[in-house]
C-alpha cells in the first residue's frame, strides 16, 4: 500500500486515495465495506499483529479509485485490546505500513450518544472525515427522529444517511467522499471541545516538538507515547514535559470524557427527538426475553445445535452419494481402460483416490459453514456468548471465551488467535488450551466416514436421523470435555486478575444471503485448495509407500503368481490375498506393524495406525490415507467399489470385521479428543511464546484420547 500521511496542506494530485473505515462494533462497518468494494477485497493480517486486515478498492468517479482499509471496531481512542490498538495507531498516524488520506466514520443512529463519543475524538484529531449514519431504520423503529442537516451543522463535518444492506445512500456517500477528497487540506473547522484547557502548558510544549499535530493529538502523545515509534530523544523530552507539568493521565481522560458527553447532550437536544423509553418495547427485546431465559434459552440453544447437525446429514447426503458414485465409476472405467502399469496404478489408486477423498466432503463443509454464517448474521451467535457466560465462569472462563470456542468448530488456528480479545491472562490461557477440543471442520470428514460406516441409517421417533444424533454427540463430547479440562486446569494456573464481561448484543436481522453463499464458496475453496494440497501430497507419498517395499516383497509376489498358475480356478481369491499380502509387506505395512501393538487395545489395525500417524499433518488426511491404502490393497477389483464399501468389507486375520460399532466409536472418540494438528501446536507456541503450553496440550489431549477410546472399545466390544 502506498504510504500517505494526514498532511495539513495536502492537494489531490493522484488518482488513488487511501481511506480508513472506522466505527463502533456492530455499527454496520462490514456491510458498508462490502457495498463499497464488492468482490475487490483482500484479507490479510496487520503487520506484526494477528488481527484481520480487510482492504478493498472502490471506484468513486471516473479516474478516481479509492483503497479502503476496514479497521477493527472500537468504542473510543483509549484502546485496551490488540485490535483496538491497530485502529488507534492508524488514526494517530503511528502505523508505518497503513496510512490513510481520510476517514469514513460509521455512526449508529439508534445508539447516537455512544457513537458520537468516538466521532468527537476523531474530529479533534483534525483528520478529514465523513460520517456515514447507519441504522436509521432501527432508529425509526425506536421512534427516534434525527435532523441529519442539523447534526451536520453541529459537528461541522459531512453527514450522509446510508443503509448498506439495501444499497441506499451509497451513491450519495461516494459523491461526498469524492468532494471531501478534493479538499483534504481542509481539516474540520472547529474543535469539538476545548482540548487546550485540559492541559494547556503540556500541550503547548508537545506541539513545539510536533508543530503539525492538533491539541487533542498532543494529549495522546502525552498519554501513549511509549507505544509510538519515536526516537529516544523525543521520548525522553515528552517524559520530561509530563514530569514538568505533573500530567495525570487518568484525570485528563476523565475530564475529557465528561466534557465530550456534555457537548453531545447539547447536540442531541437540538437535533434528535426521542420517545419515552418506556413507551415501546422492540421485537429484539421481546425475543431476547425468550432466547436469553435461564431455562428456555439453553433448551433453544440445544435445539438449534441439534438442527444444525441434523441438517448436515439431511441435505448433504444426496450430493455426497453422487460424488462418491461418480468417482467409483470413473475409477472402475479407468482401471479397465488403462494398461496394467505402475503409472496407471498411480493415477487410479493414488491421484484419483486422493481426489475423491477431498471432494466427497465439500457438500457437508459448505452446509455447515453456511448455517453458522446464518447464525452470525442474524445476531444469535452473540446471544450464545451472553447466555453461556455464567456457565463459563464456573470452569474458569468467561463469556468472551465462547466466541473462540465456537470459532474452533471451523478451525482452531484462527480461533486461538481470536483469544487475544480476552484481557484476563488466565482466562485467555485456559481458552487456548481447550479450544482444540472443539470439533473443527477437519474432523468432519472423519466423523462422516465413520458414522456412515458403523451407525445404521435409521430414524429416531420416525423423523430424526440416528446418524445426526451421533454427529451432535461427538461435538457435544468435545465441548463437555473442554469444560472439564478447564475446570481442572484453573487450579494449576496461578494467575489472579479480575475479569469483566461486557458485550453489546446486535439487533436481530435477516441474514444476507449473498454473504452466506460467498462464505460457503470460500470455505469450500479453502478446504479443496489448502487441505486438498496436503491430502494429495500425503496420498501420493502413501501410494509410493504402499506400492513398494523391502526386497523380500518381490518374493511374496512370485509365490502368489506361482499359486495362481497352479490353481487357476481360485485366481480371484488368490489375487485378493496377493494384494493384501503385498500391502502388508510394503513400507507402509512395516510402519503400521510397528505401531499396531500400541493401538490394538483400542480396536485398531495397522492400517488405522498409519492413518493416525499421517493425519497428524492434518486430521482430514485420514480419509485420503484410507482411500489410498484400500485402493492399493484391492487393486483393480476395488475400482468398482466406493471407499465405504471397501472399508465395510475389511477383515482381520481371524475373519472378523475391522470396523465394528466398538472400533468405530473408539476411533471417533480418539479424533474428538486427540491433538492431531501440527498447525495448532505452532500457533499455540506463537501465542504463548513458549513450547511449554503446546507440550502440555499435546500430552494431555493424546493421553485423554487414548484412555477414553480404550474405555469405549472395551465397553462396546
Amino acid at each position: 500500500m502506498e504510504a500517505l500521511t494526514f498532511a495539513p496542506r495536502f492537494e489531490l494530485k493522484k488518482s488513488t486515495l487511501h481511506i480508513a473505515l472506522v466505527g463502533n462494533p456492530n455499527s454496520g462497518k462490514s456491510s458498508l465495506f462490502n457495498a463499497l468494494t464488492g468482490l475487490n477485497q483482500k484479507v490479510g493480517n496487520f503487520p506484526g499483529v494477528t488481527v484481520d486486515k480487510k482492504t478493498g478498492v472502490s471506484q468513486l468517479a471516473p479516474g478516481l479509485s479509492v483503497n479502503i482499509v476496514d479497521l477493527p471496531g472500537t468504542y473510543s481512542l483509549y484502546p485496551k485490546r490488540a485490535d483496538e490498538w491497530v485502529t488507534y495507531k492508524v488514526l494517530l498516524n503511528q502505523d508505518p505500513a497503513v496510512k490513510a488520506d481520510m476517514v469514513v466514520l460509521l455512526v449508529d443512529a439508534s445508539n447516537l450518544k455512544r457513537n458520537l463519543l468516538f466521532c468527537s475524538q476523531i474530529i479533534d484529531l483534525k483528520i478529514p472525515v465523513v460520517v456515514a449514519l447507519t441504522m436509521m431504520d432501527l432508529a425509526a423503529q425506536k421512534g427516534i427522529e434525527i435532523d441529519v442537516d442539523g447534526l451536520e451543522r453541529e459537528l461541522g463535518i459531512p453527514v450522509v444517511a446510508v443503509n448498506p444492506r439495501k444499497n441506499k445512500g451509497i451513491p450519495q456517500l461516494k459523491k461526498i467522499v469524492e468532494l471531501r477528497a478534493r479538499q483534504l487540506n481542509l481539516a474540520p473547522p472547529r474543535a469539538f471541545i476545548g482540548n487546550q484547557v485540559l492541559a494547556a502548558g503540556a500541550i503547548q510544549d508537545v506541539k513545539r516538538l510536533f508543530p503539525e499535530i492538533s491539541d487533542y493529538t498532543a494529549i495522546h502523545y502525552l498519554i501513549n507515547h511509549e507505544h509510538f515509534d519515536l526516537p529516544s530523544d523525543q521520548q525522553q523530552r515528552i517524559e520530561a514535559i509530563e514530569a514538568a507539568h505533573s500530567f495525570n493521565h487518568t484525570r485528563i481522560q476523565a475530564d475529557e470524557i465528561l466534557q465530550r458527553y456534555g457537548r453531545i447532550k447539547q447536540i442531541m437536544q437540538h437535533t434528535v427527538s426521542e420517545p419515552d423509553p418506556l413507551e415501546k418495547t422492540l421485537f429484539t427485546e421481546r425475543l431476547d426475553k425468550l432466547l436469553l431465559d435461564r431455562t428456555w434459552g439453553y433448551i433453544i440453544l440445544l435445539g438449534v445445535l441439534f438442527l444444525l447437525f441434523q441438517s448436515v446429514f439431511w441435505v448433504a447426503q444426496y450430493p455426497m452419494d453422487a460424488i462418491d458414485w461418480t468417482f467409483s465409476k470413473l475409477g472402475g472405467w479407468l482401471g479397465q481402460a488403462l494398461p496394467d502399469s505402475w503409472l496407471s496404478d498411480l493415477l487410479v489408486n493414488g491421484l484419483l483416490a486422493g481426489l475423491s477423498g477431498i471432494l466427497v466432503f465439500v457438500p457437508q463443509i459448505m452446509i455447515l459453514f453456511g448455517l453458522i454464517t446464518i447464525l452470525e448474521d442474524t445476531g444469535y451467535m452473540a446471544r450464545i456468548s451472553f447466555l453461556t457466560d455464567k456457565l463459563m465462569r464456573k470452569v474458569g472462563l468467561n463469556g468472551k471465551s465462547v466466541m473462540p470456542m465456537i470459532s474452533g468448530f471451523a478451525c482452531a488456528v484462527p480461533a486461538i488467535m481470536s483469544a487475544r480479545n480476552i484481557e484476563n491472562r488466565k482466562e485467555r490461557l485456559l481458552t487456548i488450551l481447550i479450544t482444540p477440543l472443539m470439533s473443527c471442520s477437519a474432523r468432519l470428514p472423519v466423523y462422516t466416514m465413520l458414522i456412515a460406516l458403523v451407525i445404521p441409517r435409521t430414524e429416531v421417533m420416525g423423523f430424526f436421523s440416528l446418524q445426526g444424533w451421533v454427529m451432535m454427540g461427538l461435538y457435544m463430547l468435545g465441548l463437555v470435555m473442554a469444560m472439564v479440562v478447564s475446570y481442572v486446569a484453573k487450579w494449576f494456573i496461578h494467575l489472579k486478575e479480575k475479569s469483566f464481561f461486557i458485550l453489546e448484543l446486535p439487533i436481530y436481522r435477516a441474514p444476507r444471503w449473498n454473504n452466506v453463499v460467498v462464505t460457503m464458496i470460500n470455505k469450500a475453496r479453502i478446504f479443496v485448495v489448502d487441505a486438498g494440497k496436503v491430502i494429495m501430497v500425503i496420498s501420493l507419498i502413501l501410494w509410493g509407500l504402499s506400492s513398494f517395499g523391502p526386497t523380500h516383497r518381490s518374493a511374496v509376489a512370485a509365490q502368489y503368481e506361482e499359486r495362481i498358475r497352479q490353481h487357476p480356478d481360485q485366481a480371484s481369491v488368490l489375487q485378493k490375498e496377493k494384494q493384501a499380502s503385498l500391502l502388508e509387506n510394503s513400507y507402509a505395512g512395516v510402519l503400521g506393524k510397528v505401531v499396531e501393538p500400541v493401538i490394538r487395545p483400542l480396536g485398531y489395525d495397522w492400517k488405522i495406525g498409519i492413518a493416525v500417524i499421517t493425519s497428524f499433518a492434518a486430521r482430514e488426511v485420514f480419509v485420503g490415507t484410507m482411500a489410498t491404502l484400500y485402493s492399493v490393497e484391492g487393486g483393480k477389483d476395488a475400482d468398482q467399489q466406493t471407499l465405504r464399501q471397501r472399508m465395510a468389507s475389511a477383515r482381520r486375520e481371524d475373519g472378523t470385521p475391522v470396523y465394528t460399532l466398538a472400533s468405530g466409536v473408539s476411533l471417533m472418540i480418539f479424533y474428538v479428543l486427540a491433538m492431531q494438528c501440527m498447525s495448532t501446536l505452532a500457533v499455540v507456541r506463537r501465542e504463548t511464546r513458549s513450547w511449554k503450553w503446546p507440550g502440555i496440550q499435546l500430552a494431555y489431549m493424546t493421553g485423554l484420547a487414548y484412555v477414553m477410546s480404550l474405555i469405549a472399545y472395551q465397553l462396546l466390544k
